[in-house]
């Protein structure tokens, strides 16, 4: 049986690619438009129109609703602060960084209320996330880590040893874990379309088929006409090198998925993962997984980082040999699932901006809102955007809107090549750092560190 690349992604695949939406008619105004109809864009739209029912608002999207990251991804919605909770301590103190937390808490339960009361069967199981380490290397890091979020009043964090992680998942070689309760897994394809719907519900003007080209204040611009307001978002994430002024705003970064055929029960009584937990591991170039709710396994991972010049897919093709290696570590992490086939495989692109931080603000001056830059962490960060959002641009002054990561602006990108040459180097080094802890060293590989010196983070 062949191996489905593309179509954008199994979730898509799974639940049909919804009936297109009209495309823009022409130039008209509004109050809020809003460029991109991934979760940022929708969650935007949603809790503007929850606080001020009559704003005319415009959601322009290139292709369809949920095209991009939020119909790829791994359906990990976790309380993750992108770029870590320390940067901030360090930037505006630790009380600071502990709402920001507690608000990325509450986050996750916030998309699972909205998803229950609008009828979003998204599939969604808090079944938290189980970080495992399957060296020395990663055991000593995870331990570090597990440490570190120790110290925080916050993280609920629990520290699993080798038997007790086996329990929850029968990872092939597990020397310990960490867990912790403030994740849910998800179903993106159906929580984007569920959200798509609930905005359009709401008076949204959702429309499709629609490229902007250019951003400036006052004005969205595209092929199809000009929407004009005093307040435009951009919530282009992966994308946003597409626009003209923003190529070295954000670097594209490519992840890759694959998607089991359905698993036998006997199978998942030798794997287990009956809790819904989502997987992650301590290697460098790390993993990501799901049991989903049809008794899949869909595994992530880096492929081709960067493809040169910030170029992005059209449709979710992932390389052969990324398919290969994705399939080969998750046997090796399952080998009672050797002979389960490989259904779906694609790819996608998640927005990193230079210091790996996220970001989130509005130039009241220029009309000009931006939220992205999540480096994987957006299924639940993009609903705190939104919120956000929402309150910057109604002009409220909120917890939220005093959250450390608000305003936030880092430095562009590095032009061609040296922008490619670089992702090249830190990833090359990243797997170099993985084969030497495969091979016994116990602890972190030297040239590891020298790679996320590199990269910023």
């Amino acid at each position: 049986m062949s191996v489905t690349n593309g179509r954008v992604s199994f979730w898509w695949s799974q639940v049909g690619q919804p009936a297109p939406r009209p495309a823009l008619p022409g130039s008209m105004d509004a109050d809020v438009c809003i460029v991109g109809g991934g979760f940022t864009g929708l969650w935007t739209a949603y809790y503007l129109k929850q606080t001020a029912p009559d704003a005319r608002i415009v959601v322009l999207e290139q292709r369809f609703a949920g095209f991009g990251a939020s119909g790829r991804n791994g359906g990990w919605c976790t309380n993750s602060i992108t770029g870590s909770r320390e940067r901030y301590a360090d930037s505006h103190g630790r009380d600071a960084a502990i709402r920001f937390q507690r608000a990325m808490n509450d986050t996750v339960d916030e998309v699972i209320r909205v998803a229950g009361a609008e009828g979003i069967d998204a599939g969604i199981v808090k079944g938290g996330e189980l970080t495992i380490a399957r060296t020395p290397a990663q055991l000593a890091r995870l331990r570090d880590w597990y440490d570190s979020e120790s110290e925080w009043p916050v993280t609920d964090i629990e520290f699993l040893a080798a038997d007790a992680a086996r329990e929850r998942v029968a990872v092939n070689g597990v020397l310990g874990a960490t867990w912790h309760p403030h994740c849910a897994r998800v179903h993106p394809a159906r929580l984007v379309r569920g959200l798509a719907d609930a905005v359009e519900r709401l008076g949204v003007l959702l429309y499709e088929d629609t490229r902007v080209e250019e951003i400036v204040a006052g004005e969205a611009r595209t092929p199809r006409g000009v929407v004009r307001a005093p307040a435009i978002v951009r919530a282009t994430e992966g994308f946003t090198a597409d626009l003209r002024g923003e190529h070295r705003t954000w670097l594209p970064m490519n992840s890759s998925m694959i998607a089991t055929e359905p698993i036998p029960a006997d199978l998942w009584d030798a794997i287990g993962w009956r809790g819904g937990e989502v997987l992650g591991d301590e290697a460098h170039v790390y993993m990501y997984a799901q049991r989903t709710a049809d008794d899949r396994i869909a595994f992530g991972g880096r492929g081709v980082p960067y493809r040169y010049g910030s170029r992005v897919d059209q449709d979710g093709v992932t390389q052969a040999r990324t398919v290969e290696n994705l399939t080969a570590l998750l046997r090796d992490f399952f080998p009672a699932a050797t002979d389960v086939l490989i259904a779906h495989a694609w790819a996608g692109v998640l927005g990193v901006p230079r210091d790996w931080t996220a970001t989130v603000g509005f130039d009241r001056a220029t009309g000009l809102g931006w939220a992205g830059g999540y480096v994987g962490t957006g299924v639940a960060t993009t609903n705190l955007a939104g919120r956000t959002l929402a309150d910057l641009i109604l002009d409220r002054d909120t917890e939220l809107t005093g959250l450390p990561w608000v305003g936030r602006r880092v430095r562009r990108w590095e032009p061609e090549p040296l922008r490619w040459l670089a992702v090249q180097a830190i990833y090359a080094a990243y797997r170099t750092a993985d084969r030497q802890e495969q091979d016994g060293r116990s602890s972190t590989a030297p040239v590891a560190r020298l790679a996320d010196l590199i990269s910023g983070r």
